[in-house]
């Protein structure tokens, strides 16, 4: 049956949504464009030196989503994400942005990392090519950030994400609009310093095809040809003589540059210096256009996540052998996890299964701090969790998976600073007592205990002769009412006979 799958990418630079139509052939599910739209917001340009985003480039952002909340209404929250880039991620006041940003919207807003938008946009490029043996080399010029990434196949090999983009390039060196050739050398040798760090590992892999994708990529491949200065492709020589015509003109004179746009030409500058650069330091000849990017990545990984294909799933399997998790023991503690879980019956659609599958990745993930020092290992645990590239993840879902690996043991009430939602805290419990039951690290023949909660009351109930014959779990039991109450919750804990009275 067809359907309709939504992303919305919110760059540092233009705003997008693109809607797609997802047809299955023969078992294969291919998406099909049936609607985009894009509006440049410059949200880049509004951060201050100090990492703020003025007032007036958040009333941009906010007109453009009320705009984009207009086409995606009737749209199922598990059919829409969301994405924020650079200008989200390095901002000091984007906590305080977001809830706007995402009542504006009508949809959660997700803020990735650098690695997770270069995963993305390479599949979106790749998905929008014919397939090819070749390894291929693709450049993505934000306005933030710059992603660089080699693959093969449907695989990257390589992926960076670089903090220079169109707009704060433009913003740093062209701050009045004025271009010299002194000003172009001096972007030209900021970004090749950027790139210094990559260059060597990926002229070494090597690359037979290059593609440029974004806003950037796109209007210098077009002003280029519709003025000659390239026959195909973007080229160095061709970006060489632009660059001799905005130094000639002092500045972006759109009128003697057919085929640019007007967004474009305020970051023309920025842009090229970046792109001159890539060629320069990375020795590419000739660079193709790359269709679709961050856009289409998203929506192919919601479509991924939409048949059970989630990607994050792959990470998680991919973090169990690098950290050498104990198998036995993280499916064990996810199957008692999970069983908490449903005796909960929480009820919130979307948000709660999205919960479900946070806590069984969780669940795997929480002992992967062992493998540092076993002494504070939950801490390790939600270090690594918070700070390493997980693809398939966003900041704020790795945010909650170091929530749960630092409070699945120790004091609870450390995590009050955090804020969680009623439903996080009572999805922590499930993950506390499943690690509590499984200490033995022995499979028990049926849960001993259940759980009910109602507001901040939580009820646990267990069997008075089986505690009595596990004399360290009641212990390890009283202590975990302890540690709920100090937090603000009412614990109980219920024994009850052989006849199910309480005793």
């Amino acid at each position: 049956m067809d359907y309709l799958l939504a992303a919305v990418d919110l760059g540092s630079n233009s705003f997008r949504l693109s809607i797609g139509r997802v047809v299955q052939q023969d078992g294969i599910a291919q998406i099909y464009a049936i609607d985009r739209l894009k509006e440049s917001v410059r949200l880049a340009a509004g951060l201050s030196t100090d990492k703020i985003i003025d007032e007036e480039a958040i009333q941009r952002a906010i007109t453009v989503l009320k705009r984009f909340s207009e086409r995606l209404a009737g749209f199922h929250p598990n059919r829409v994400r969301a994405v924020a880039t650079n200008t989200f991620r390095i901002a000091r006041n984007a906590a305080e942005i977001l809830p706007r940003a995402e009542e504006a919207l009508g949809f959660p807003i997700e803020v990735i990392a650098g690695q997770e938008e270069a995963r993305l946009i390479f599949s979106g490029i790749t998905n929008e090519l014919p397939p090819s043996p070749n390894r291929r080399l693709m450049i993505d010029i934000g306005g933030g950030s710059t992603e660089v990434i080699i693959g093969k196949g449907f695989q990257p090999l390589h992926m960076s994400s670089l903090y220079m983009g169109c707009v704060s390039y433009t913003r740093q060196f062209f701050p009045d609009g004025h271009v010299t050739e002194a000003r172009m050398r001096l972007a030209q040798f900021a970004a090749r310093r950027e790139l210094e760090g990559i260059s060597r590992q990926y002229r070494k892999t090597g690359w037979q095809e290059a593609y440029g994708s974004s806003g950037t990529a796109k209007g210098l491949l077009a002003v280029l040809n519709e003025n000659g200065m390239s026959k195909k492709g973007i080229t160095l020589d061709g970006m060489e003589k632009l660059q001799a015509k905005l130094v000639h003109d002092g500045k972006v004179i759109m009128s003697e540059l057919p085929g640019l746009k007007h967004d474009r030409s305020l970051v023309l500058p920025g842009g090229l210096a970046i792109m001159m650069a890539a060629f320069q330091e990375l020795k590419i000849k000739i660079m193709l256009p790359g269709e679709g990017a961050l856009r289409v990545g998203v929506l192919y990984d919601l479509l991924g996540r939409d048949s059970q294909h989630d990607k994050r799933d792959e990470t998680v399997r991919q973090f169990i052998k690098r950290y050498h998790v104990d198998i036995r023991q993280s499916e064990r503690v996810k199957r008692t996890a999970l069983e908490f879980f449903a005796q909960l019956a929480l009820h919130g659609g979307p948000e709660i299964q999205e919960l479900e599958r946070t806590l069984g990745w969780a669940a795997n993930l929480h002992e992967i701090g062992i493998s540092i020092a076993h002494a504070d290992y939950h801490k390790h645990s939600a270090y690594i969790l918070e700070h390493a590239d997980m693809p398939g993840f966003s900041n704020d879902d790795q945010v909650l998976l170091a929530l749960f690996a630092l409070g699945h043991q120790g004091k609870i009430s450390k995590l009050h600073v955090l804020e969680p939602t009623r439903a996080k805290w009572l999805t922590l419990l499930c993950l506390r007592l499943a690690v509590l039951l499984s200490r033995r690290r022995t499979d028990p023949d049926a849960l001993p205990i259940t759980i009910k909660a109602n507001g901040n009351s939580i009820r646990v109930t267990a069997d008075k002769a089986w505690l009595e014959s596990h004399p360290l779990t009641e212990y390890s039991l009283q202590a975990e009412k302890h540690e709920w109450n100090k937090a603000g919750f009412e614990f109980e804990l219920i024994e009850i006979d052989e006849t199910g009275v309480e005793a």
